[in-house]
């Protein structure tokens, strides 16, 4: 049975992670800011202080880093972008003192990025993994964040970066925030509503991190997006659509935005392509938005 610790279990995409490859009938580890004396799976390290529980590392197979200050939790100041860029760069670095210190040599090690990576421009252009990183804040975090897991390589560990797109789940992160609106009949578009908005259902994130497990061709960066581009318009008509509830309520301007949101309200932006892992000969559970929202949108969810 192959042995994998997860940081970040505790986040969305975590938790269907850690439960999916559980199935999967992999071992699976959790790193947590917090003791959990009831569960012998999830195992403490702290950043503040650089300590790591050995046991968590000892005879493991693959790392999946997920760990990192949520990017829309909170206005971005700039005591949350220090918060934003430490919480992700540090954790991979002191991953990296203990793999090297305990000279262990995992299989892969897995980090998050997120497709940030491009900036928030909306343009023509379809960006993929060989376009340079945008000279913007989110830019530059998924820059920062990529180059602190690229060490391991340094160790002969091979080594993969997912740009996430929008994750979109029944269970939390950007899809409910979207719903609440239209549920209570003030639904709309946000600015022009010209956005693209790179999507990726849950399942398939979880599926293509196993993926990158398996796949030892599977190296460097790739975009977790469904290969259907949307606009935010055409998002939340979508949304709308499934749940019944009609859209009347004129976009939210720019300007409005911008000044509750700060530099935050530019988290969408371009059509990002899916070609490559396309072309690792991975399938899509949920390759367009409908069936997509379909299954998220169920009664079973």
């Amino acid at each position: 049975m192959e042995k994998i610790l997860i940081t970040g279990g505790s986040g969305l995409i975590g938790k269907n992670l850690s439960s999916y490859l559980s199935s999967q009938n992999y071992e699976v580890r959790l790193l947590s800011r917090k003791k959990d004396l009831n569960n012998s799976s999830v195992y403490f390290w702290d950043l503040e202080s650089g300590y790591i529980d050995e046991e968590a590392l000892a005879g493991i197979d693959h790392i999946i880093h997920l760990a990192g200050a949520g990017i829309a939790e909170k206005r971005w100041t700039a005591k949350r972008k220090n918060e934003i860029i430490e919480s992700r760069v540090k954790s991979a670095e002191l991953l990296f003192s203990e793999v090297n210190k305990m000279y262990i040599k995992p299989k892969t090690f897995i980090s998050a990025s997120a497709v940030g990576y491009y900036g928030a421009v909306t343009t023509e252009k379809v960006f993929t993994e060989t376009d340079n990183p945008e000279n913007d804040f989110q830019g530059k975090v998924c820059q920062q964040w990529e180059s602190s897991s690229q060490k391991f390589s340094e160790l002969g560990i091979r080594n993969v970066q997912l740009r996430f797109g929008v994750v979109l789940s029944a269970k939390g992160g950007a899809l409910p925030r979207m719903m609440l609106p239209i549920k209570l009949w003030i639904g709309s578009a946000l600015g022009t509503g010209n956005q693209f908005v790179p999507w990726v259902h849950i399942d398939d994130v979880a599926r293509i991190i196993e993926k990158a497990i398996l796949d030892e061709d599977i190296s460097g960066p790739y975009n977790v997006v469904a290969p259907e581009y949307k606009t935010n318009k055409e998002l939340v008509e979508a949304i709308a659509w499934k749940m019944g509830k009609p859209l009347f309520m004129p976009n939210v301007p720019r300007f409005l935005l911008k000044l509750i949101l700060g530099e935050m309200s530019q988290l969408v932006g371009s059509r990002i392509s899916s070609k490559k892992i396309l072309d690792s000969a991975y399938t899509f559970s949920y390759p367009i938005l409908d069936k997509a929202l379909s299954d998220l949108l169920s009664d079973d969810n």
